[in-house]
């Protein structure tokens, strides 16, 4: 039997995109050290990321941007990339593991899969930890190199999340390309009533 584990990474940022991944594994396999992503350091993450791309049978991850959100909503920007990462699998899971406890694809594609959502499912169904750690590594790695676009946020630090020094840098440098406008209207009225 095929188990597929569906989560995403990248809900709440003020920057950034959301990733979704899909990973399927036959029904009882194990990876001992897989947990739930952020009860996971950095390099563990990294680590196991390899260990679950090289014993998977399959796996996708998708990718929506800020724009994307922006244009939609974040929810609907979720469901369109983890919709784009189980369609985009070259095997046909028998069933399906979704964190959390919405699950809505575009067209209803969802009707015609054997699927259960899984509150804290990334702390309790392994093939939902191996997906939360593939999208958060993803996701993780896509924040450093826009890092490296953008040094003034510090993303490779923070990742876009709404921290105090994220919020600090953007009262600073106004906002840049892929921050989610749609988070931040507040400082977006702070920042056009200052000048």
């Amino acid at each position: 039997m095929l188990i597929c584990g569906i989560d995403e990474a990248g809900r709440g940022p003020l920057a950034g995109p959301v990733v979704a991944a899909a990973v399927v594994f036959e029904k009882g396999f194990i990876i001992e050290e897989v947990n739930d992503s952020k009860a996971l350091n950095e390099s563990e993450r990294d680590r196991l990321f390899f260990r679950i791309i090289n014993n998977c049978l399959d796996y996708r991850i998708s990718i929506t941007d800020n724009i994307e959100i922006d244009n939609t909503n974040i929810l609907k920007a979720t469901m369109k990339s983890m919709h784009s990462a189980i369609a985009h699998l070259s095997l046909k899971p028998d069933k399906y593991f979704i964190d959390g406890n919405y699950f809505k694809l575009p067209d209803n594609y969802e009707k015609d899969l054997d699927y259960e959502t899984v509150i804290d499912g990334d702390a309790k169904v392994f093939e939902i930890s191996c997906a939360s750690i593939l999208a958060k590594v993803t996701r993780d790695n896509i924040m450093r190199g826009y890092h490296i676009r953008f040094p003034e946020y510090n993303f490779h630090k923070h990742k876009g999340y709404a921290t105090k020094e994220h919020y600090a840098m953007i009262r600073l440098h106004g906002l840049c390309e892929i921050h989610r406008k749609s988070f931040l209207k507040n400082i977006i009225s702070e920042l056009n009533s200052s000048g």
